[in-house]
């Protein structure tokens, strides 16, 4: 595997990505255009264009909510779970004072950016973005959903 770094720690699922979603803009597109080309079934083709819409947006939509919800709750027992390790303490002082975006790009840290991190986190109330920018020696997440 290539090592994880800022630039490339996005993650794609092909078949969605790069088929289903793809096949269902074009489908689109030509319904659209069937509306406007074919007059004499204008009725069918605005039906079939915003079936297809729902077909996409009910996709996105379904995809995003379940894997995002738990990546989401796992990545915050995560962070719970390494200050623990790290501190010796309980941690809910401490996320009360982050937002989720922090918490989820304090994951890419080691133990030693992690603890300067978090303290800019709380300090300085840094983004998320500019923790992931901070981080001198990136921790690869290649479980992500």
């Amino acid at each position: 595997m290539r090592e994880q770094n800022y630039q490339n720690h996005r993650k794609f699922y092909p078949p969605h990505h790069f088929i289903y979603l793809p096949l269902l803009i074009v489908l689109e597109i030509y319904g659209i255009y069937k509306i406007w080309g074919d007059p004499e079934h204008q009725l069918t083709w605005i039906l079939f264009s915003l079936i297809i819409f729902l077909l996409f947006y009910l996709a996105f939509m379904v995809r995003q909510h379940y894997a995002l919800g738990l990546q989401n709750r796992m990545i915050q027992l995560e962070f719970k779970q390494r200050y623990f390790e790290i501190f010796g303490k309980r941690s809910d002082e401490i996320t009360d004072q982050l937002r989720f975006d922090q918490i989820a790009a304090l994951r890419f840290a080691y133990d030693d950016e992690f603890r300067e991190l978090l303290n800019r986190a709380i300090g300085e109330n840094i983004s998320g973005d500019e923790i992931k920018r901070s981080i001198r020696s990136w921790k690869a997440d290649h479980q992500r959903v």
